[in-house]
């Protein structure tokens, strides 16, 4: 990521090929200009620093401020770093950064100790290269969730506890490079008149960023990291998300071809689970993952992902979750994969695995199972096709086949809840029944003591995963053996 020079993910024209006159064209040319004006920015507060600093030699002291001196040698690293250099290229800026570093200490005479000078130069790199002051956050595998709540507040989010981390920012123009630097490469804008904006990170971190004047605080970044290491089915029965039995009835689903849908709130870990699902897909499947901000980190060979898209400055362009359910139906798909459903493509979703896309997984919010269920009504209905009721519950209950309740309890922890069949229709409702639910049997140590239970009834569609060679013993639902 860079905040001079923003990656153009397009291949480079061929030799003799003219340049286009729109489109690419002036999306390149605009980047170009908003690179050359940057660089001009940042050299101009160089050089009115420089100004305001003096030019006699400074010496370090106990009692001179560290974000001064951070600032003033950031200033002129600024003022002499090529424009040219291309940031993409850490290894060598990085080389380059070293050098004038080191030029700059030398004639300033700044005395630092070799802890005090590494630690300025990661800092000033990080500034740079990097995301600032959020480097050493993103580092740090113990903390899952990022929030930047104005330049001054930075919280970090660990074993499911929000805390104030030491971590703060010079002022809101600082915190806006770093989103600059994150939403560049994607070709993502962020200014007054678009004040919202969703990205990602290299690492697939998820990023939402709003800016003043919706966000009153300042700017305010909130990043959703990722594991380095993508979590397996063994990951989350270690961390106690579910028991063995309950791993091993969803893999039978996965491989069976059911239609699942993961539902629980905001952060309770339904990407996660959604991942750790998509993992048991044979990896002789076409899949197709269609995704907001994309998150999923398939593990198989014949994956293909796509992507949302706002609309850009004109208003053209866009590009939503109901588009692509509807593209992907015609890419002769195995299995669908819908990062989560907002909206109308509920029922563009409900269409496809009733239409022999069996195995399809998406998730939502809800609260409950029966509450999901409503919400899938809900969102048909947001399509705006003029549907009866009875109708669009007909569709669910013929076209899902399991729901998996993910919820984040009150010590932090994400489990799974309740996993739930849904059998079909009697009457105007929809008949389900739970096969696990999560039974508290106290509170210890601020940690919910519990289990999750099979209940002791065997779902109706087991004979869909036995025609899938897959035989589930008795005991994973609470049967006794005969």
């Amino acid at each position: 990521m860079s905040l001079l020079r923003r990656a153009v993910p397009n291949q480079p024209p061929k030799p003799g090929t003219p340049a286009p006159s729109g489109g690419d064209g002036q999306a390149k040319d605009a980047e170009e200009a908003r690179r050359q004006q940057s660089i001009a920015a940042q050299r101009a507060s160089a050089q009115a620093g420089a100004q305001r600093g003096g030019s006699g030699a400074k010496s370090t002291k106990p009692g001179d401020n560290v974000s001064d001196l951070k600032s003033r040698v950031q200033n002129r690293l600024m003022a002499e770093l090529d424009p040219s250099s291309d940031l993409s290229k850490t290894e060598e800026v990085r080389e380059q950064i070293q050098q004038l570093f080191n030029a700059i200490l030398a004639e300033e005479n700044m005395l630092l100790n070799k802890s005090e000078r590494d630690r300025l130069f990661e800092s000033v790199v990080a500034d740079i290269l990097g995301l600032g002051p959020l480097d050493a956050l993103m580092k740090d595998d113990s903390i899952s969730e990022v929030m930047v709540n104005g330049p001054k507040m930075v919280f970090i989010e660990q074993k499911g506890k929000p805390h104030l981390s030491g971590v703060t920012f010079e002022n809101d123009e600082h915190v806006m490079r770093v989103i600059d630097r994150i939403v560049a490469p994607l070709g993502r804008r962020v200014d007054e008149s678009s004040p919202l904006v969703d990205a990602r990170l290299k690492d697939g971190s998820r990023v939402h960023v709003v800016i003043r004047p919706i966000a009153l605080c300042g700017p305010t970044i909130t990043i959703r990291k990722f594991s380095k290491k993508p979590l397996g089915i063994a990951d989350l029965i270690r961390f106690g998300s579910m028991s063995p039995e309950v791993g091993e009835f969803l893999r039978a689903c996965v491989i069976g071809a059911l239609n699942i849908v993961v539902s629980g709130g905001t952060g309770s870990g339904k990407t996660t689970l959604l991942n750790v699902l998509s993992g048991f897909i044979p990896n002789d499947e076409r899949i197709i993952t269609v995704e907001n901000a994309a998150e999923l980190q398939l593990q198989q060979e014949h994956v293909v992902s796509l992507e949302s898209r706002p609309a850009n400055i004109e208003g053209r362009g866009m590009v939503s979750i109901q588009d692509l359910v509807m593209a992907c139906l015609r890419m002769r798909p195995d299995r669908i994969v819908v990062g989560e459903c907002r909206g109308g493509e509920a029922l563009d979703m409900l269409q496809a695995m009733n239409t022999g896309h069996d195995g399809s997984l998406t998730t939502l919010h809800a609260n409950t199972p029966r509450d999901a269920i409503a919400r899938l009504e809900v969102m048909c209905l947001m399509a705006g096709m003029d549907l009866p009721v009875r109708a669009i519950r007909e569709q669910i209950a013929s076209a899902v086949n399991c729901i998996v309740q993910q919820q984040r309890i009150r010590d932090g922890s994400r489990k799974i809840t309740a996993v739930t069949e849904v059998q079909g229709m009697e009457g105007e409702m929809i008949t389900m029944s739970d096969i696990f639910e999560f039974e508290q049997t106290g509170y210890e140590n601020n940690k919910i003591v519990g289990r999750i239970r099979p209940t002791g009834i065997r779902p109706k569609f087991i004979e869909q995963i036995e025609d899938a060679g897959i035989a589930l013993p008795s005991s994973i639902f609470g049967i006794a053996r005969k």
